[in-house]
Parts: structure tokens; C-alpha cells; sequence
């Protein structure tokens, strides 16, 4: 089988890297087209996934509008030559309109309910939808729900175990107290007229008090808070976000990786309260808090650092959701050697846990 993959985000990288190996070892072609944003290249490089760069992101909506349309163009050309047999990315226009138009399957994935433009150009060309069980949308007949995360494909305990020895990048001991902030550039197409941390200053002075302070930023970051920037390679930052005492950020995709490792998790921003997997984990397993609000989410920062049992608390927490979810990249790699023309008859004939479902 030939299986031709999009990605275009530093999570995606992660989120199908397990999913590629596992293809290969089994046999079968991969083909990895990239998206030049933020580390997702250096990320590609440092697991040993070739891969061919499509496009380079920039700022503003005209300019993403455009970059869509060079993906199309060039995920067209290489289709012609790869003939892959299934197409897929994280909801990705370019994989479900370019599967559709040479007449090749696609599987889109996705777990952001409120990507609505990228819905409306992915969703009537696509195959299947796959979504984790917590997504709030009903996308009708194509969609298939599993019982995981994105983020459990690579930090389920099969694919991932952390390595203390990395906090010597940081200069930090085992046991030490230490906070990670991520702050993000807001340029993505469902970011637009978003924001998150409107106290950046106040929330670093305060949380200075009880333990070290690193800031990952997907852009430049203000003088003040040049001397707290990671400085570490990206590979590495789940070892860390494991560690780490808390999180409180702005991303969203280190806000759940921070609590499925069983990290206190506190995410910022206005679209709080729009996504199903964040609801779940703060309202189901009180891994995570959601806020759009900066001073109530320092109110309950400083709450939660204050607490002496924090960590094992979370630990607990955490044994319970892996209790109840699956191995992800399992899932993906039985739905793509499965391909169903029908969802149910990947539920029923290809699938016999019922969590997938």
C-alpha cells in the first residue's frame, strides 16, 4: 500500500510519526509532504522522516489563502508521480480535495470543533472523518469517533517513556519545581480575532515564586522574557511538559499533551470552552483548566502551586484516563490497512474493541 501523508503543524509530526514507522515496518510506502511552520521541519529532520516541503507559512489571512492554494497545486503534482492509495492529514483542504480529484481515499482527522472554514473546504471531499469521542460536532455518516486524544498516538505509554536526563538541558534536578509557559503567535486560520495571557508579566512574577520559569513561544518574545525562552531542541519537550510541576499556556496542543502525562494543565484563551477534548479532561478526569479569562487563571495557578501533593494527585488522575483510553496509533494504522467503503463496516468487521466506536 501507498500511503501519502500532510503535515503541516509541529503536532502533526508527532501525532503520525508512529503511524509512518509502524507502516513501513509492515511494508508499506510512505510518502511525508511538510509545511515550513515553526519547528515542524527541524522536528522531521530530528526523527529521520524524510520529507518534501511544500510551502512556508506567513502572516496574514491572504497570505494563508494563498499558501493553500500552492499546497494544492504541488500535493496535485507529487500524487501524480507517488500514486499513493490513501491520502491523509489533520484536516488538510489540499489531501481531501487533491484525494478527490484524482479519485484516491482519504482520511482526515480532527479534533477542532470550531476550524469552521477548514471544515467547509475538507468535510465534502473527504472519505472518512476520524474524531476522538469527546469531539462535540455530529459530521454525519463519514465521521468515525474513537476513545482517545491526537496526543495519546505518541505519549500513550506504548510509544512514549520520559528520560530524566534531559532536565539537564535546563539545568534542573528531578524533583525540582519548575513551570512551563507557551505563548503563541495566533496566526492559524480558526486563531484569527483570538487571544490568550493578557498578564504575561504578572502570571512570570508570580509563578517565579515557586519554582523556575521556561517560556516555549511560537514567535519572537518581549525583551523581558527573552532569559526564560527553553532552549532546548523540540524533540525533547515532552520529557519536559512530564516533569514539569505545572503548565499554563496558550497552546492548546501542549495544554493536553501537559495533562495526558499528568501535568496540572492550565490553558488561557478565549476559544476556552469550544473544544470537546478540553471539557473532557477538565470536567471527567480534572486534569486541565479551561479559561478566558488571565486573572482567574492566576488565581488558580498560584492555587495549584500552592499545593504540596500536586503531582501525585495528578499522577492518579492520569492512570485513570490511560485506564479508559486506547493506543491511537493502533487505531490509525488497522483503519488505513482496513480501508472500510462504509464506516460501520470498519466498526464491525475490522475493529472488535467497541471503545473505537
Amino acid at each position: 500500500m501507498r500511503v501519502l501523508v500532510d503535515i503541516g503543524h509541529p503536532a502533526h509530526v508527532h501525532f503520525f510519526k508512529n503511524t509512518i514507522w509502524s507502516l513501513e515496518k509492515k511494508g508499506h510506502q510512505v510518502m511525508v509532504v511538510s509545511r515550513d511552520k515553526d519547528v515542524v521541519i527541524e522536528l522531521l529532520n530530528a526523527y529521520g522522516i524524510p520529507h518534501t516541503v511544500l510551502s512556508k507559512v506567513k502572516p496574514g489571512k491572504g497570505n494563508l489563502l494563498e499558501e493553500w492554494f500552492i499546497r494544492e497545486f504541488k500535493t496535485f503534482k507529487i500524487t501524480q508521480q507517488f500514486k499513493p492509495d490513501i491520502i491523509m492529514g489533520v484536516l488538510s483542504p489540499a489531501v481531501a480535495q487533491i484525494a478527490w480529484i484524482q479519485r484516491k481515499k482519504s482520511i482526515i482527522f480532527n479534533d477542532t470543533e470550531h476550524a469552521i472554514l477548514a471544515q467547509k473546504l475538507t468535510y465534502p471531499f473527504c472519505d472518512i472523518i476520524c474524531t476522538p469521542s469527546s469531539y462535540l460536532k455530529n459530521e454525519g455518516r463519514k465521521q468515525i469517533k474513537y476513545s482517545g486524544y491526537h496526543e495519546l498516538a505518541y505519549l500513550h505509554p506504548s510509544y512514549f517513556t520520559p528520560c530524566p536526563e534531559i532536565l539537564k538541558d535546563l539545568g534542573v534536578e528531578e524533583g525540582e519545581p519548575f513551570i512551563i509557559l507557551r505563548f503563541v503567535s495566533w496566526g492559524a486560520h480558526h486563531d484569527v480575532g483570538q487571544h490568550g495571557i493578557s498578564n504575561k508579566l504578572s502570571l512570570v512574577q508570580e509563578v517565579e515564586k515557586f519554582g523556575k520559569v521556561f517560556i516555549t513561544s511560537e514567535g519572537p518574545l518581549a525583551k523581558e522574557f527573552e532569559k526564560y525562552r527553553i532552549r532546548v531542541s523540540p524533540e525533547k519537550i515532552h520529557h519536559l511538559l512530564y516533569y514539569a510541576t505545572l503548565y499554563v499556556g496558550e497552546g492548546a496542543t501542549m495544554a493536553v499533551e501537559s495533562a495526558i502525562l499528568g501535568t496540572p494543565s492550565i490553558y488561557v484563551s478565549t476559544l476556552a470552552g469550544t473544544m470537546g477534548n478540553f471539557s473532557e479532561l477538565e470536567n471527567k478526569y480534572g486534569l486541565l483548566f479551561n479559561y478566558s479569562d488571565s486573572e482567574s487563571a492566576l488565581t488558580k495557578t498560584i492555587e495549584l502551586l500552592k499545593d504540596q501533593e500536586l503531582k501525585k494527585t495528578w499522577s492518579l488522575k492520569r492512570a485513570a484516563l490511560l485506564k479508559d483510553k486506547i493506543d491511537v496509533t493502533e487505531f490509525m494504522v488497522k483503519l488505513i490497512e482496513n480501508f472500510p467503503e462504509k464506516k460501520s463496516e470498519f466498526v464491525l468487521s475490522s475493529v472488535s474493541d467497541e471503545s473505537y466506536a
